[in-house]
């Protein structure tokens, strides 16, 4: 008798754990569950009121949409322009908005001047986002960030791609930003198989006046990837020299005596020296140059105020260069 008993205790004391284990768990109130759908329902609505774009090896984070964008350097104008976007704001040169780019961004407001954007007028503007530039300092970025997230768009010419495409996912124009590259590196490769037959031993180069001197780039910097990247050119020995911009000297420029001079002149960088081209032009040394005896020295080919490291700036000068090129 006492066998069976243990056996019977045994399997009571079994179905007893197994009743515990799973209907005696504590069921979730109904307040739990509701806070639960709501936590969970918030959680998917902040996904979807915010916008994070990885950039240059950091997060930023916007509105969505973000639709009050304000360019406030000259490099997102650019770009801008070549999305088919309006900034809400953007920069002034002379109290207008530059030349080059006034038809595409009329009746944008003006927020200041690529030296000192005017955190005022930007505010009045209530942005959702704001695109600057590298080339700004940490107190100017600080500014910038406490009236909305702030991308320092990329001076540097070789990220021009991750520039457009972060303004492309900014802007809800990825498939714009994305067909701007394609169809410009298809271009860049057709140009630099015909250059590579018949431009393969001309040496070029891209002189930019500022300041009433001739300064050059290094060949990563400003337009020059255009030329010794994308379509294949010979380097100078001159650019592999540069760290920086640098000022060039009629005898150096004498001693490379280049066949072709793709030469930028913006008057309002050239305010104390307004006649420097017409000088430069003049000039013994200058005229004697190959590439001006043979007249392949062109001037401003595309708007002298172009910031050569931007979609813009690319597509507009592999367009002209290459039909100044290709003979």
């Amino acid at each position: 008798m006492k066998k069976y008993w243990s056996i019977g205790a045994a399997a009571l004391l079994a179905l007893t754990l197994v009743a515990c284990s799973s209907g005696d768990e504590p069921k979730e109130t109904k307040a739990e569950s509701d806070t639960r759908v709501e936590t969970s329902a918030n959680d998917s609505a902040t996904a979807e009121s915010e916008k994070v774009i990885s950039y240059l090896g950091a997060d930023y984070t916007f509105p969505n949409p973000a639709e009050n964008i304000v360019a406030a350097s000259l490099e997102a104008m650019e770009d801008a322009a070549a999305l088919g976007l309006k900034p809400a704001g953007v920069l002034e040169i002379a109290g207008e908005i530059p030349e080059y780019l006034a038809a595409e961004l009329a009746g944008a407001a003006l927020v200041g001047d690529k030296k000192a954007p005017n955190a005022e007028a930007i505010l009045t503007l209530e942005p959702d986002a704001i695109i600057g530039t590298s080339k700004w300092g940490e107190d100017t970025l600080a500014q910038m960030n406490k009236l909305a997230t702030t991308l320092p768009y990329s001076h540097i010419s070789t990220n021009w791609k991750d520039n457009l495409l972060a303004f492309g996912q900014l802007a809800d124009k990825e498939e714009e930003a994305e067909k701007i590259i394609a169809d410009y590196e298809k271009k860049a490769e057709d140009a630099k198989t015909v250059l590579g037959k018949t431009a393969a031993d001309k040496e070029v180069l891209i002189i930019r006046v500022r300041g009433g001197v001739m300064n050059l780039y290094p060949s990563s910097v400003y337009l020059n990837p255009v030329l010794y990247e994308d379509l294949g050119l010979q380097t100078p020995a001159v650019l592999k020299e540069a760290e920086a911009q640098a000022e060039l000297t009629l005898e150096t420029l004498a001693e490379v005596d280049p066949d072709v001079i793709f030469l930028q002149f913006e008057t309002s960088e050239n305010a104390d020296a307004p006649n420097a081209l017409k000088d430069l032009e003049a000039n013994p040394i200058f005229a004697n140059l190959t590439a001006a005896k043979n007249g392949e020295v062109h001037v401003n080919i595309i708007a002298p105020l172009a910031q050569g490291g931007t979609a813009w700036s690319k597509v507009k000068f592999l367009d002209a260069a290459v039909e100044k090129l290709v003979k």
